[in-house]
């Protein structure tokens, strides 16, 4: 959230400081502020046991809405990794030695928007750094413990 706000500022007085009128020229009307779109995401999930948290959810931040059971804290959650610097969206690199266990079958896609970066990202439980991976989202993502 911190990073949108100084893009917006950036982007604002960057239009501002363009917008002055040459001498003699008629002013143009104030330009109105660039805004960013709101964090929106589609998250799905898949065979977490629960019949409850497997589904379809549209979650939005800036105001925290959607269809997503728990948005307020999952909005939180997406703020607290961007202070951090963190992206949650990354995947795990190919080259990161991880334990060979299985946190059973559940798997998640997120689609969307994310501080203005496009999403696409899958999330499984196949192994030790998927599923280190996947409690770093949650509560984007369902807590599948049980």
């Amino acid at each position: 959230m911190l990073r949108r706000l100084v893009l917006t500022a950036t982007v604002t007085a960057a239009a501002l400081a363009g917008a002055v009128p040459a001498a003699g020229a008629t002013p143009l009307p104030f330009p109105l502020p660039l805004l960013s779109a709101p964090d929106r995401l589609t998250v799905i999930v898949s065979d977490t046991g629960n019949t409850r948290t497997d589904g379809r959810y549209e979650l939005t931040c800036d105001p925290a809405g959607g269809t997503h059971p728990a948005a307020v804290k999952a909005c939180a959650r997406l703020d607290e990794l961007a202070q951090e610097d963190r992206n949650p969206f990354a995947p795990v690199p190919e080259d990161q030695m991880c334990t060979m266990q299985s946190g059973g079958p559940a798997t998640a896609r997120v689609t969307g928007t994310w501080q203005g970066q496009r999403v696409d990202a899958t999330f499984n439980r196949a192994n030790g750094c998927e599923i280190s991976r996947w409690r770093t989202m949650e509560p984007v993502l369902p807590n599948t413990r049980s």
